[in-house]
C-alpha cells in the first residue's frame, strides 16, 4: 500500500503529487524526489508538513509517520525570519519553512496581545504591498532564496469608514 503526498519545491509554484510505500525509508523519499527532477544537496532541506527541523538523511531508517496528503516541502531556507509590524511595534520570530501564516498570526496575535475580537478582525499582509496571503500558505511560498524572510503588517480586515 502506497501513501500520496504532496511535494511543494522552492522556485516552483504549485503541488506535486507522489508517491510512498506505506514503511518509507528516507531513501525512498530522496529517490521521489530525485525522480522528479529535484536537486538535492547540502544546501537543501526537507520539511514535513510544519516541523520545526529539517529530516537528516538516515539512508535506510525509517522516516517518521506521514500521513496521507502531507505536505513534504523542499527548501533552501532552513529557517524562515518574520517580521510582523503592529501599530508602532514589530517583533520578530523564525519558522520553519512549513510554517502557514495561520501560524504566524496566531503568534502575533499572542506577541501583540491582541483579545480574540481584535484579533479576528486582523489579517497578516506582505510588507510595502496590499497582498494578504491566504491562511494556509506556507511561509516557503513567500521567500525565495537566498533571502529567507518575509515581513508582515498585522492590518485590520476591513476599515468602516463614516
Amino acid at each position: 500500500m502506497t501513501t500520496i503526498v504532496f511535494i511543494q519545491v522552492y522556485e516552483r509554484e504549485g503541488l506535486i503529487e507522489a508517491e510512498l510505500p506505506q514503511d518509507a525509508t528516507h531513501e525512498h523519499l530522496h529517490s521521489v524526489i530525485a525522480a522528479l527532477g529535484i536537486e538535492l544537496d547540502g544546501d537543501t532541506f526537507i520539511f514535513i508538513d510544519e516541523e520545526e527541523e529539517p529530516l537528516v538523511h538516515k539512508h535506510h531508517e525509517p522516516l517518521p509517520p506521514i500521513k496521507r496528503g502531507c505536505r513534504i516541502h523542499v527548501s533552501r531556507c532552513r529557517k524562515i525570519k518574520v517580521t510582523v509590524h503592529y501599530l508602532e511595534n514589530s517583533e520578530e520570530r523564525t519558522f520553519a519553512p512549513g510554517a502557514r501564516v495561520k501560524k504566524v498570526k496566531a503568534w502575533a496575535v499572542e506577541t501583540f496581545k491582541l483579545n480574540h475580537h481584535d484579533a479576528a478582525e486582523h489579517v497578516l499582509q506582505l510588507c510595502n504591498s496590499t497582498d494578504r496571503p491566504a491562511t494556509d500558505t506556507p511561509l516557503r511560498e513567500l521567500t525565495k532564496a537566498p533571502v529567507c524572510s518575509v515581513c508582515f503588517d498585522l492590518v485590520p480586515e476591513k476599515r468602516v469608514e463614516g
